[in-house]
């Protein structure tokens, strides 16, 4: 029953209630009958054995209406006789009738058990190892890719001819592409993974040896074609966070623990892609090919080509269910029994065929409630400031760092800031995996968000006093990276219990592109904040955190999922 989609084991569930009442009303009835018929036998048969105490030719008399008619006494016998047999037949019946649905009765109340005991494993299920292992390492190569440049590329962009915005706009524009690109490649999918991953990494390898060649070809915008390029590889996102949320494969108890390692992958790629990207500047290899700014372009490029072949050889895709018809889903389902036809009785109800479902989206968005509605715009709001705010901060630093006069930093001072501020979150990230097992998501967003909103207050406080210095402004920057990582990990995996498990593709849409609407305006806006003012910077970032604390406030009652 595992491979059968949802919906139709919902169909199942429903049909086998149907048919357990259905069974236990006729069942009722015919034991009702049966009594009844057994009665008149027992009178028919007493007045037969009075008839036959009586010696001589008596005269007998029926009850005809309101008078009595005179009938032979052998003609009378042999009626009660008839009527006695027409009786016996009557109440066999019933009592096959009877043996027959209390037998369906106890066979659909057998299989609803089985189904309550297959929840459990239902709800605890993973997807194959391998398969896992691949979507969270392209998750992790994601990230580096996003955040490898971050380090150098204000310098590369000044390098080319451009500026601070500029080098914003190339960090955050990836995702804008990323959003375009989910179109089409949403049509084509099938609901499967694998021709997702192949287009990405084709994507990937385009995109970064673009990027790389923009400085032989001493061409600004070729950076920016790059860039875009990759961005259709970005689609990935989406899919990973699908993949971990998908109830054709993972339980609605692991969910949340699948997004936390997703988070983790996205704390790694965080660390160590400015990390790399920096060091990659520092080293240099001064030629025109291979130096610090075109070196992650290439190095990424090849680690894609690899990975490319270890998709193509071990990842084994969603396994796709034979299409099911409505007399396949008639009863009995559950494994070990064999159908018997129903005998011929007609006063034994049948079940009526279930009628057809209109799958049209308009039609599956007017059966979402307004509590559900209020928690999809929640989510949605809560992905977009998370990713907002940290790519603002991933870009700004470099640019604020390089801007302040007591740190000055170079991109490799930003790269290792930025790293090692990922790497102290790293151990509290894995603390969050083993918490989504015991607390309740919302509670786990709540956390991240005000987390989140301490380091931002705090950062205000600083730049409002002017005591901004290297420990200040990494104790706000572990805060906020950790709070807002945290908080990522819940938006889809709550929304996914939230919603009936057919909505799981179209939520992961939603949610990955608040993902990249808060990236690509957080990315332009950290690039800008010197420029806006960094007190404007960080004001714009507590408001729009304040207006999803409101709407978390509101909705806490409808919030509450499963933990796991």
């Amino acid at each position: 029953m595992s491979t059968l989609p949802d919906d139709t084991l919902r169909k199942i569930l429903v049909q086998i209630q149907q048919t357990a009442v259905q069974s236990q009303r006729a069942l009722n009835i015919s034991k009702q009958q049966s009594a009844s018929k057994d009665r008149e036998r027992r009178i028919l048969q007493l007045t037969i054995d009075e008839i036959q105490s009586i010696e001589g030719d008596v005269n007998l008399y029926k009850g005809v209406g309101k008078m009595f008619m005179m009938v032979p006494r052998k003609t009378m016998e042999k009626e009660f006789k008839i009527q006695e047999k027409e009786l016996t037949d009557d109440i066999n019946n019933l009592n096959k009738k009877a043996k027959y649905l209390e037998k369906q009765f106890n066979d659909a109340q057998s299989q609803l058990r089985d189904i309550e005991t297959s929840d459990d494993e239902e709800e605890f299920k993973l997807p194959s190892m391998a398969s896992l292992v691949i979507m969270l390492v392209m998750n992790f190569l994601l990230q580096v890719s996003f955040f490898i440049i971050v380090s150098s590329a204000n310098k590369y962009a000044e390098y080319l001819g451009g500026n601070a915005t500029f080098s914003g706009i190339v960090i955050g524009i990836p995702t804008g592409f990323a959003v375009l690109s989910l179109i089409p490649l949403t049509q084509y999918d099938k609901g499967l993974y694998k021709m997702p991953l192949h287009v990405s990494c084709c994507f990937a390898i385009l995109g970064h040896v673009a990027y790389a060649v923009a400085f032989r070809a001493n061409f600004l915008y070729l950076i920016l074609i790059g860039r875009c390029l990759t961005g259709v590889s970005f689609t990935m996102f989406m899919y990973c966070k699908r993949y971990c949320t998908d109830p054709r494969i993972v339980g609605i108890r692991r969910r949340t623990t699948l997004a936390g390692w997703q988070v983790v992958c996205q704390g790694l790629g965080l660390s160590l892609g400015p990390l790399f990207g920096g060091l990659l500047y520092k080293i240099g290899f001064s030629n025109s090919i291979f130096n610090g700014y075109t070196s992650p372009g290439w190095i990424m490029a090849g680690i894609y080509a690899g990975f490319w072949v270890l998709v193509t050889k071990c990842f084994e895709d969603v396994p796709q269910p034979p299409p099911v018809t409505v007399m396949e889903l008639s009863f009995p389902i559950a494994k070990g029994l064999k159908t018997e036809p129903c005998p011929n009785y007609s006063s034994v109800p049948t079940a009526s065929p279930p009628l057809p479902i209109d799958e049209s989206l308009r039609a599956q968005l007017s059966l979402i409630t307004l509590s559900q509605w209020s928690v999809i715009i929640c989510m949605c709001w809560f992905s977009m400031v998370c990713f907002f705010i940290l790519g603002s901060w991933e870009a700004n630093l470099p640019v604020f760092g390089a801007a302040t006069e007591n740190l000055r930093w170079s991109p490799f001072d930003a790269g290792n800031f930025i790293a090692l501020g990922a790497i102290i979150c790293f151990p509290f990230l894995i603390a969050n995996i083993l918490a989504a097992r015991r607390i309740q998501d919302r509670k786990l967003l709540a956390f991240g968000a005000t987390l989140g909103l301490a380091g931002l207050t705090t950062f205000l406080f600083i730049l409002y006093t002017n005591k901004v210095n290297y420990n200040s402004l990494f104790a706000c920057w572990c805060t906020v990276a950790l709070g807002f990582n945290i908080a990522t990990a819940v938006t889809l995996s709550l929304l996914s219990k939230q919603l009936p498990p057919q909505y799981n593709g179209r939520a992961s849409i939603v949610i990955q592109c608040s993902n990249f609407t808060g990236r690509v305006t957080g990315a332009i806006w950290g690039g800008s904040g010197v420029s806006v003012g960094m007190m404007n910077f960080v004001g714009l970032e507590i408001a729009m955190v304040g207006i999803g604390t409101i709407m978390f406030t509101t909705l806490w009652k409808k919030l509450k999922t499963k933990n796991g």
